[in-house]
């Protein structure tokens, strides 16, 4: 991302070569040439004003938006919990009886096995 220093030298060298290519190739009198780059001059302190209150917008519309990212964030997080501490607490009676099934099942396996194995 470039940063605004950057950007704003730039500007200002690109607006100090377009001033002195003007002003070395412009075939109008003085007087001519000081009321363009005067309005020039404007224009320009315009643009950056522009680009100014363009970046303040952005960098508050980026502030507000993280903090409501970090905002939403949070809520799903306390969600997420409160759901894991619900499904424990719907799981963890039945825990021991799923146990007991596991137990039967490898058992009925081992048997199988053993039998297949047998013939």
């Amino acid at each position: 991302m470039i940063s605004k220093k950057s950007l704003l030298l730039g500007v200002m060298v690109g607006g100090a070569i377009s001033s002195a290519a003007t002003l070395l190739s412009t075939p109008a009198s003085g007087k001519d040439f000081r009321n363009r780059a005067k309005y020039q001059g404007l224009e320009w302190k315009d643009m950056l004003e522009n680009l100014k209150q363009d970046g303040l917008r952005l960098k508050n519309q980026l502030t507000k938006t993280s903090k409501e990212g970090a905002a939403l964030v949070k809520e799903l997080t306390q969600e997420m919990k409160s759901s894991v501490e619900e499904w424990k607490l719907a799981v963890e009676p039945h825990q021991e009886n799923i146990y007991e099934y596991l137990d039967q099942i490898e058992s009925s396996l081992k048997d199988l096995e053993e039998k297949i194995n047998k013939q």
